[in-house]
């Protein structure tokens, strides 16, 4: 055969494995763990770090950086099907290709898109750790690294940070693609760091008990809500991801983790170390960035954007609003009139209401600018840069933030209420959107309606920044 043939030849056999290996498995964090669950059913010998670093091995996850704090995960060991190597390999393996596809990635069943690779780091160095609670290179193995070289690559060509993007398909998906080609740290990275913090944490603290991976992250991962929501669930749940890494980790404790993580690669790397002008210049770089990553990830609360819960397309041109904003609007949605204590469930709800704005009512989108669910999660409406269709008279002067549910005669969920009021609010703020003199009101005091229902109203008014029925200037 000629060698062109052999080479399609090739390209088709690799293209059918991979193509195998998709129907097995999606992208998808619960067959993410089913993948893991068959490691540990074909090899039952092994404990948990040794399935990580197999697992390591398989996705080539073993630079000089990882081998500074983690043994080297050589080059032999147990034999994997090929097709679930392949899949492996995919699922830990953080790249971006051409075309911004992002691989390395899997979506949790929380809504968020998390990068495997630096959870089963900061999870095999929390089983290494000798001291409870005390781990090691746990850090710049799940952030910190990853961190630095998004800053060094910023100070250099401005790159965003933690940009996020969208998935071919929720029920089971395969593509990731980012919404900007140039982001050096992914919103999934950052996800995927901090929940390597919190388990690495978690399994340190509990050195001596035997866990199978598999069982660590199926907690953590697939817990389902009861009808109490947010406010009956365990605390080790990544629905509760960003108030768990707060309580673990203090900004300026994160900042001289990414400043040695710097230093140390330049080490690694056989770098001319610093002269004291660069390294401050770089200093300043660290902190401004660490800036707007504690704004993003840690003050604010998580955002579900339109493209994660399937939204249509907006009709006609949007308006911009003229930021910062003087009034934030409560709503409850009536219909759906249950809460929803799923992601699925929640968007499902979303693309709904979005269907009723734009076929029954003749909007241009759903007329939210955002919505509170049960499930742990706000979803993105309008947003913040374009005006809603919430409030008769007033859209152009505060954001429109609905309660799924149906609140004339019980309350939302005390989770789902400290969502809005307290992170939601004080992210607005702080990010520019609102002024920090904001006026609270229910969409009663409007317009002609029973919204936001009687019991919630009355909640309502006891809010910081609740103000009694005046006509707004």
């Amino acid at each position: 055969m000629k060698e062109g043939g052999w080479k399609l030849t090739l390209a088709v056999l690799v293209l059918l494995v991979s193509t195998h290996a998709d129907a097995l498995f999606s992208c998808h964090m619960k067959d993410f763990i089913k993948a893991v669950q068959q490691v540990e059913d074909e090899n039952p010998e092994l404990e948990a770090v040794e399935v990580l670093r197999m697992l390591r091995r398989t996705a080539h996850l073993n630079d000089a950086f990882v081998q500074h704090f983690l043994p080297d995960a050589g080059s032999s060991g147990p034999e994997l099907d090929a097709d679930l190597s392949g899949y492996l390999q995919r699922a830990v393996q953080h790249r971006v290709l051409e075309g911004a596809r992002e691989e390395g990635v899997v979506l949790a069943p929380d809504g968020m898109t998390v990068a495997v690779g630096p959870l089963l780091l900061g999870i095999e160095a929390g089983f290494l750790s000798t001291i409870p609670g005390r781990v090691p290179g746990l850090y710049q193995l799940t952030l910190a690294g990853d961190l630095g070289v998004s800053i060094r690559r910023r100070s250099e060509n401005g790159e965003p940070l933690g940009i996020d993007g969208c998935w071919d398909n929720l029920t089971a998906p395969q593509v990731f693609t980012l919404s900007d080609t140039a982001s050096t740290l992914t919103a999934a990275q950052v996800h995927g760091g901090m929940d390597g913090v919190i388990l690495g944490k978690e399994v340190s603290a509990k050195a001596g008990e035997s866990v199978k991976l598999s069982s660590l992250l199926t907690d953590y991962y697939l817990h389902q809500l009861d009808a109490k929501g947010m406010d009956g669930a365990p605390r080790l749940i990544s629905r509760r991801r960003r108030e768990l890494f707060k309580i673990l980790v203090a900004p300026p404790v994160l900042i001289r983790q990414v400043a040695k993580s710097m230093e140390l690669r330049e080490k690694l790397e056989g770098r001319v170390k610093m002269e004291v002008r660069q390294k401050r210049r770089l200093m300043a770089a660290v902190k401004e960035t660490m800036k707007e990553f504690v704004h993003v990830f840690m003050e604010c609360p998580p955002i579900i954007a339109r493209c994660t819960w399937g939204a249509a397309p907006y009709i006609g041109t949007p308006t911009m609003l003229s930021l910062p904003l003087t009034y934030l609007f409560i709503h409850h949605t009536a219909s759906p009139s249950q809460p929803c204590l799923t992601f699925e469930q929640c968007s499902a709800d979303m693309r709904s209401m979005q269907r009723f704005h734009q076929q029954t009512n003749g909007w241009d989108d759903i007329g939210y600018s955002f919505v509170a669910g049960s499930d742990g999660n706000i979803y993105e409406g309008r947003g913040w840069k374009w005006q809603g269709a919430h409030t008769g008279g007033y859209n152009s002067k505060g954001y429109g933030v609905s309660f799924i549910g149906d609140y004339t005669s019980t309350l939302p969920s005390q989770h789902a209420m400290a969502l809005v009021r307290d992170q939601l609010a004080s992210c607005a703020v702080a990010g520019g959107q609102l002024v920090s003199s904001y006026i609270l009101k229910g969409h009663r005091q409007m317009v002609s309606t029973e919204c936001p229902g009687n019991i919630f109203y009355k909640e309502i008014t006891t809010w910081e920044h609740y103000q009694p029925l005046t006509t707004p200037t």
